[in-house]
C-alpha cells in the first residue's frame, strides 16, 4: 500500500499539512522585511542563508483573523514551481505517514479560500488533516525575488 509523508502544522484550528517532498526545512521565527504594495498574504521577505524568501501568512491567505497572542509564527519553507517560499503558521505538528487509500478530495463544505488550496483530506485519530497544495497557496501571490524578469 502506497503512503505519503505529510509535514503537518496548525493555522488557527485548522490541522494542515504539505507533502514532505515540497518541504525544504522548518524554522522558528525569522527577522522579516516588509514589502510595500504587496498582496495582503505576503507578510515580508526573510534572508535564508543569503537566499531571499517570500514569507506568506497562512492566516491572511486563508482569511483567518490574526491570533490574539503575540507568538511569533513558525516558518515552513517549501519549494514550489521553482520558487522557495516560507509559509507562516501558528505551530508545527508531526510528520504523518498517510495511506494513499485514506485520501479523499476536499469537501465542498470548506470555505472558498480553504478549498482553493486544499487538495486532499485525511481522517486521523486526532481529527481531520487538510493537505494543501503549495502551488495553489503561492499561485498569483509570489514572484521569485532572486530572479529578474526581462521584457
Amino acid at each position: 500500500m502506497a503512503t505519503r509523508l505529510i509535514c503537518t502544522f496548525m493555522v488557527d484550528k485548522l490541522h494542515l499539512g504539505v507533502d514532505v517532498a515540497h518541504v525544504q526545512e522548518v524554522l522558528r521565527g525569522q527577522d522579516m522585511t516588509e514589502v510595500p504594495l504587496a498582496p495582503p498574504a505576503v507578510r515580508g521577505l526573510i534572508n535564508l542563508r543569503g537566499q531571499i524568501v517570500t514569507a506568506l501568512d497562512m492566516r491572511r491567505r486563508l482569511q483567518i483573523p490574526p491570533p490574539v497572542s503575540d507568538e511569533t509564527p513558525m516558518n515552513v519553507i517549501v519549494q514550489s514551481a521553482g520558487s522557495v517560499v516560507s509559509l507562516l503558521v501558528d505551530s508545527i505538528g508531526d510528520v504523518e505517514d498517510v495511506s494513499e487509500d485514506s485520501l479523499e478530495p476536499a469537501p465542498e463544505t470548506l470555505d472558498e479560500e480553504t478549498r482553493g488550496v486544499v487538495t486532499w483530506v485525511c481522517k486521523l485519530k486526532k481529527g481531520l488533516l487538510l493537505i494543501v497544495d503549495p502551488h495553489a497557496i503561492i499561485d498569483g501571490l509570489v514572484r521569485d525575488p532572486n530572479t529578474t524578469e526581462k521584457n
